[in-house]
């Protein structure tokens, strides 16, 4: 039996909530949770008890729970989460139905109406992502939802909470067909390999399906160093625009045989292209030793990685990425500076680009800029879920 739970919100967050924040932070609610169960249900109400919504509890680093109703009879079931999902498919129709594109993302949490769930499709396959043991509670009701609703050839799931200070790690095989992987996807032409069942990743960031496509119809004639390249999504976009060359840096050793893998599935000699395992700051001053300079530099760092030598953080240190970038940007050249840092907004973002180029008495020019694709819907009046930031700048003399 689900435990329900009557909590009082503190005044500042029934204003939030009633105005559609999704998100219920632990400062909102006056009771303790010390002795709530995971995916408690939470009446939430005023002062004198008038309700408010109905929202869940799990535990994330985002908060404690998330909104999911606002009407009070409304029921929190298999048809609450059918009709949620179907809302959400009908809003990717287009993408369902192109011929280009074969990979996208299906549910995005709190903007489709259940903060901590999201739903990726790959070519027919499904891949849920539950945030954290609350919401995970929920999976009969929501599995079967989603096969009411869409005809899945296969599901995989990834649990991307942890408990005791470890994530939850199982096969991620939940039911239908078993895929055979490398699966191999279309976004906006190009093909890209990906594996559902290889741990926390798949092979591919959904969110810059747009960047890769800029970069694509950009590229042709020019020289790409993509940096932090995981399996070389971008590099492969540049290839296929017609770069002269295309450079890949990571630091993961999988890097190499993942990036050669995406070159292989597009007929792209991946000898012909320049693949780098070794430290992003020390391939730039390799770079620099050897006078190497690129016409497009991509920049889509973690927000966060240690390594033995130093540690990087996106909200600290990206101004000095720019500059280092800078040093290896032919004049008239272009950077693509990316993060999905959520701790800071876009504007942020670009006093990290202007300080970077007034530290290098360097002049630039923003061309475009990017954050997360229609697929990836966040909800409304509430840009801070909006995580993916991205802007393509001209160097100018």
């Amino acid at each position: 039996m689900r435990q329900l739970r009557e909590v009082r919100l503190q005044s500042k967050a029934i204003k939030d909530i009633t105005n559609g924040y999704p998100l219920i932070l632990k400062d909102a609610i006056e009771p303790s949770t010390s002795e709530m169960d995971e995916g408690s249900l939470l009446h939430l109400v005023d002062k004198n008890g008038g309700y408010i919504a109905t929202g869940y509890y799990g535990m994330q680093n985002k908060g404690i729970g998330w909104v999911l109703t606002r009407k009070e009879k409304e029921q929190i079931d298999k048809k609450f989460f059918a009709k949620k999902i179907s809302e959400a498919v009908a809003k990717r129709a287009n993408l369902y139905t192109s011929e280009d594109t074969t990979a996208f993302r299906v549910f995005n949490g709190e903007g489709d109406g259940i903060g901590g769930l999201t739903i990726d499709f790959f070519n027919g396959f499904y891949m849920v992502s539950w945030y954290s043991e609350g919401i995970y509670s929920f999976k009969e009701d929501i599995y079967q939802a989603l096969d009411e609703v869409v005809n899945t050839r296969g599901v995989y799931e990834k649990l991307r909470f942890h408990t005791n200070g470890q994530y939850v790690r199982q096969d991620d095989y939940v039911s239908g067909e078993k895929g055979e992987f490398p699966l191999i996807i279309l976004e906006n032409k190009m093909k890209y390999a990906v594996d559902l069942n290889d741990g926390a990743m798949t092979g591919i960031f959904l969110d810059q399906r747009n960047v890769r496509k800029a970069l694509h119809d950009h590229s042709n004639g020019k020289t790409v160093l993509n940096t932090f390249s995981y399996t070389g999504a971008f590099s492969v976009a540049a290839a296929l625009g017609g770069s002269l060359g295309t450079t890949s840096v990571d630091l993961a050793k999988r890097s190499l045989p993942k990036t050669i893998e995406q070159f292989q599935v597009n007929d792209i000699n991946h000898e012909s292209q320049d693949i780098k395992v070794m430290n992003v700051f020390d391939y730039f001053s390799y770079a620099a030793r050897h006078q190497l300079k690129f016409d497009i530099v991509v920049l889509d760092p973690p927000s966060f990685a240690r390594t033995k030598k130093m540690t990087f953080s996106t909200a600290k240190d990206y101004p000095k990425l720019l500059k280092d970038a800078l040093d290896i940007t032919n004049e008239g050249g272009t950077i693509i500076a990316s993060t999905n840092n959520a701790s800071f907004n876009m504007k942020k973002f670009k006093t990290f680009i202007d300080k970077a180029f007034k530290e290098k008495n360097t002049h630039y020019k923003i061309i475009e800029e990017y954050q997360l694709p229609e697929d990836f819907t966040v909800p409304h009046n509430f840009p801070e879920f909006n995580y993916l930031k991205v802007v393509i700048i001209k160097v100018m003399n």
